[in-house]
């Protein structure tokens, strides 16, 4: 190979590795983790790798023993904090709840990864103001509400090993959720508009800076029929009739393959 040829193949980029995201799954709110999914990847610029975090599967390897209290309102109250574990204690990655809608290129929020900070999240002063959430499960009150709702994890940060299968499935929920094998300083922010709960932050007409980039439906979405008509539920309901639709399309062109497939071996086989 010439020094050229050999500069040239040198120069060409390694291809970028997908940002690794995990979505809380619950089965009783499927449609909410289709739509997510389906909102990160159609504005997403760089490649993802999107896994649902399934409780089923984790009790079926091992990795989570806990049994279910009465204040977990979804599977993924503790589970969640296994995405460091399941992104191999290595780089960046992101866990999220369900009940997303992305608005924006999950990059914008990529980019604000720090080192420095072993998570990175919205740091929401919220107190719900109903006793129930959803489909009637408990809505509880506690410091730090929300912010484990989306979280980006340093995976590699030292701290962030105390995050075994062991200490998900014992430790308390105020351990968990509050943060609290990190010192302050070691948890980063950012904007809220990353993380916008429906009913608590507001748009300022005047201010394109509080246009929300990711809708958070904390309290229900449209696919719970007590919040069929909650703020930003045309949204939800515009992006499930596109994921629907591609579904359907994605689904029909299947199906043609396989019929074509029977007729091809149907015309072999005649020949013979």
């Amino acid at each position: 190979m010439s020094s050229t040829k050999a500069a040239a193949a040198a120069a060409v980029a390694p291809e970028p590795q997908p940002f690794r995201i995990f979505i809380g799954y619950d089965p009783r709110e499927d449609a909410a983790y289709e739509v997510c999914r389906h909102s990160l990847l159609k504005h997403s610029s760089i490649p993802l790798e999107i896994h649902p975090i399934r409780q089923s599967e984790l009790r079926a390897s091992g990795l989570y023993t806990r049994e279910r209290g009465p204040t977990e309102s979804t599977e993924f109250s503790f589970t969640r904090f296994l995405t460091p574990h399941l992104a191999g204690f290595t780089g960046w990655a992101m866990f999220l709840d369900c009940d997303f809608l992305y608005l924006s290129d999950i990059q914008n929020l990529v980019s604000l990864t720090d080192d420095r900070f072993a998570i990175m999240c919205v740091k929401h002063d919220y107190t719900p103001k109903e006793s129930t959430k959803m489909d009637g499960a408990v809505q509880t009150v506690y410091p730090r509400k929300n912010w484990s709702s989306m979280v980006l994890y340093n995976c590699a940060h030292p701290k962030n090993k105390v995050l075994s299968p062991e200490t998900v499935s014992s430790q308390t929920g105020a351990f968990l959720h509050r943060f609290s094998w990190l010192e302050d300083d070691e948890i980063g922010e950012v904007p809220f508009v990353w993380n916008f709960l429906v009913g608590h932050n507001a748009v300022d007409p005047k201010d394109p800076s509080t246009q929300p980039c990711a809708i958070h439906y904390t309290a229900g979405g449209p696919w719970f029929e007590r919040y069929k008509d909650c703020d930003f539920a045309d949204l939800w309901l515009k992006e499930l009739e596109e994921y629907e639709k591609e579904k359907q399309k994605k689904g029909d062109a299947k199906e043609k393959m396989v019929k074509e497939g029977k007729e091809e071996n149907g015309i072999a086989a005649s020949a013979v």
